[in-house]
């Protein structure tokens, strides 16, 4: 009872947590596509010398997030706590990159303008950079969410594996339900003693 409760209350949030991780780390990936920073309207004539105000390295990093997510759908054990960990330090590094990339896109697109009269060029921030930052806090609340509760999220069935490196079937005093409806669905009864299920394994 003590390790069903908290298993339990793992499985509610991986659903929400995958959704909120891939609405997080997609927004960063668009986001970091389009400029952060824009030169402001002036009556004079101005003249963009070049793209400014873009921060590539929100959307490199957000693809990286996307992939981990990815990842973590499909894989088991230390490799998925492991592909937890990444997602949570790429989720980090989107918010660092949100808060550095503030200042650098807008003297990049100071940079990237010339006001033809010699007066200094004003730029302002875009909403795009407002989408970085919501991605990247959204991106590291659900990879907190991730390294608390990993364990405890349901994983892709044995099934999908190869027949070589399916594991032995667990006591059936040892399997929550879950896992004893699991082996059903994968054609086991796991009430059998191992031993007849392994004659029964070979017999079929």
């Amino acid at each position: 009872m003590s390790t069903t409760r908290p298993r339990a209350e793992g499985r509610r949030w991986f659903a929400p947590a995958v959704l909120v991780g891939l609405a997080g780390t997609g927004l960063c990936a668009l986001a970091g596509a389009k400029p952060w920073a824009a030169p402001d309207h002036q009556a004079g004539p101005t003249l963009v010398t070049a793209s400014g105000g873009h921060v590539p390295l929100a959307s490199a990093l957000g693809l990286v997030g996307l992939a981990a997510w990815g990842v973590l759908l499909v894989t088991r054990g230390r490799v998925r706590r492991g592909v937890a960990l990444l997602g949570a330090l790429v989720a980090v590094g989107l918010v660092a990159t949100a808060v550095a990339g503030r200042s650098s896109a807008l003297d990049s697109a100071r940079n990237a303008t010339v006001d033809l009269r010699g007066t200094s060029t004003g730029t302002h921030l875009t909403a795009w950079w407002v989408v970085g930052l919501v991605g990247a806090v959204l991106a590291v609340g659900a990879a907190g969410f991730a390294l608390r509760f990993v364990p405890a999220w349901p994983e892709m069935g044995s099934r999908y594996d190869a027949p070589q490196g399916r594991a032995e079937a667990a006591d059936p005093a040892d399997m929550d339900d879950t896992d004893l409806w699991r082996a059903l669905d994968e054609g086991r009864d796991p009430t059998d003693p191992p031993a007849r299920r392994s004659d029964h394994e070979r017999d079929h």
